[in-house]
């Protein structure tokens, strides 16, 4: 199949992307690597009046330290990002998601806030950024606002952008001490869309107590989600005091709708979500002992 008709643009700044955005209205939808959008498009699952291509858009791409985050422009391929030595160093949750994104073809084209932005509940990205407790920037005429990673994503494929803003950056804050990062996955074969996958991010302090940790999981929910109850229940505890099996059952526990299709039941997805986390437990809690 095709895609149905639609105007194209193709503004140079970011000025002008946002402002046609704002004038073409709901009929119109922002395109980065188009490795989701055009898929539907030709699919015919989703067609748009108006495609506003951000390919040529200058300033959109770029990996900067500010203060204590590493900042990465929406345009940025996950290509780039993979092989960005500042984003190994200060950002390793996004540096070791990152090859578990498609295959290199999709990388090379994809890109972090098109990622962010389709907020597929499978896709890596947006539970990396839940784990991290990243900042969504987004512009509009109104200005540019900061919208935390926990409130962005809101249902599936649908975030808290307005018809007229444009993802333009996301802040991804820098762990120090004695952390641990780790993303585990389970898929049917390399390069498909996750049946369950996890996240995770923990800070051990002097006494080798869990001083913080995040969980993003992805594939268990209409959208990513964070286990931030499992994540409170576990702060402030000793590090050998907790099993990762009883950290993956108490990340999917409390769940309250798991999706069922035809590569998974709701039942198998939790069963399996449980162990995925358990084993990103145990890899992030070891790298963050060892530290």
């Amino acid at each position: 199949m095709k895609p149905a008709p639609f105007a194209y643009h193709a503004p140079a700044g970011v000025a002008e992307a946002v402002s046609l955005l704002a004038d073409l209205g709901e009929e119109a939808k922002a395109i980065a690597g188009g490795q989701s959008l055009v898929p539907m498009l030709a699919l015919r699952l989703a067609a748009f009046e108006h495609l506003v291509d951000l390919g040529r858009v200058a300033g959109l791409s770029g990996v900067e330290r500010r203060g204590d985050d590493l900042w990465i422009g929406a345009g940025t391929t996950q290509a780039a990002i993979e092989r960005s030595a500042d984003v190994a160093l200060d950002v390793p949750l996004l540096a070791r998601a990152t090859p578990l994104i498609g295959h290199f073809q999709i990388r090379n084209r994809g890109t972090i806030g098109g990622s962010l932005a389709h907020a597929d509940a499978a896709a890596e990205y947006p539970a990396v950024a839940l784990a991290l407790g990243a900042r969504i920037e987004a512009r509009s005429p109104r200005g540019t606002r900061t919208v935390p990673a926990d409130r962005f994503f809101t249902d599936l494929w649908t975030t808290d952008l307005a018809a007229d803003e444009l993802l333009t950056g996301v802040a991804f804050p820098v762990w120090r001490g004695r952390c641990g990062f780790a993303v585990e996955e389970f898929a049917r074969r390399s390069g498909d869309f996750a049946i369950a996958g996890a996240a995770v991010a923990v800070e051990l302090d002097g006494d080798a107590r869990i001083s913080r940790c995040g969980i993003g999981l992805f594939g268990l929910g209409s959208t990513a989600l964070r286990a931030t109850a499992a994540e409170e229940a576990l702060t402030g505890s000793a590090a050998d005091g907790v099993t990762a099996e009883d950290v993956g059952h108490a990340a999917v526990s409390a769940l309250e709708s798991v999706p069922a299709d035809l590569h998974a039941s709701a039942d198998y997805r939790r069963q399996v979500g449980a162990v995925i986390v358990a084993r990103a437990w145990r890899r992030a809690l070891q790298e963050a002992s060892n530290a």
